[in-house]
């Protein structure tokens, strides 16, 4: 495991400029300051809505095609959060007043959606040490966002628990997530995945995710 954690301490310094900005990103001070108009609200809800239903069938698939014990753990882990997510969202999305009809009729925008087409290409063409570790690196800066956006739909958009569920949810990772994890990567890494493969997975899904706020905003 020490070598997965040099691995993961060196991709990180490597993005921290990435992570940085994704973290400070203005849409989330714009949130605080009661900025963000609710139609704006409404393209993330849409947005996320064709992220999401694309990430569940892409952690299904790589859930379906774990052979190893480790990856299999890791994707059993992971789906539920994202079936949960789904329902959190439309919670979220029914305190803007839009049902899951106008969810599925959000015309998408290219840049929000990069991301969900990068996860379908690693889940359909990549090693699972990939996936995991660029969940790994990315969810931090994710979450870290999104409990600042809960905080901020409760004191500035009057929003009650349900409408912040889908926030609140991402915003802490659970402790074994990240254990479980580096037991995929360790696992690829001893079956020969090139740990360039992982780095260059990581990146991709970063600066996705940098893109989706970017284009959001």
């Amino acid at each position: 495991m020490e070598t997965v954690n040099r691995l993961l301490e060196s991709i990180a310094r490597e993005l921290r400029p990435v992570e940085e900005r994704i973290r400070n990103h203005p849409f989330a001070p714009a949130l605080e300051l009661g900025d963000v108009s609710e139609e704006k609200l409404r393209t993330f809800a849409g947005e996320q809505y064709g992220i999401i239903s694309s990430d569940i069938r892409s952690v299904a698939y790589l859930l379906a095609r774990a052979g190893h014990p480790a990856s299999r753990a890791f994707f059993e882990f992971v789906l539920p959060g994202e079936q949960a997510a789904m329902t959190n969202l439309l919670g979220f999305a029914a305190a803007l007043g839009l049902d899951e009809n106008d969810l599925v009729s959000h015309r998408v925008h290219p840049g929000a959606q990069a991301y969900k087409t990068c996860m379908a290409w690693l889940a359909l063409q990549r090693p699972h040490s990939e996936v995991a570790a660029a969940f790994l690196v990315n969810f931090p800066a994710w979450g870290s966002v999104c409990g600042r956006i809960a905080d901020a739909l409760r004191a500035n958009y009057g929003m009650d628990d349900t409408g912040v569920a889908f926030f609140v949810g991402f915003a802490e990772s659970p402790p074994e997530f990240s254990e479980l994890a580096k037991a995929v990567i360790a696992e690829g890494l001893n079956r020969g995945d090139c740990p360039d493969g992982i780095r260059a997975a990581c990146r991709l899904l970063q600066e996705y995710e940098l893109m989706f706020w970017d284009t959001l905003l």
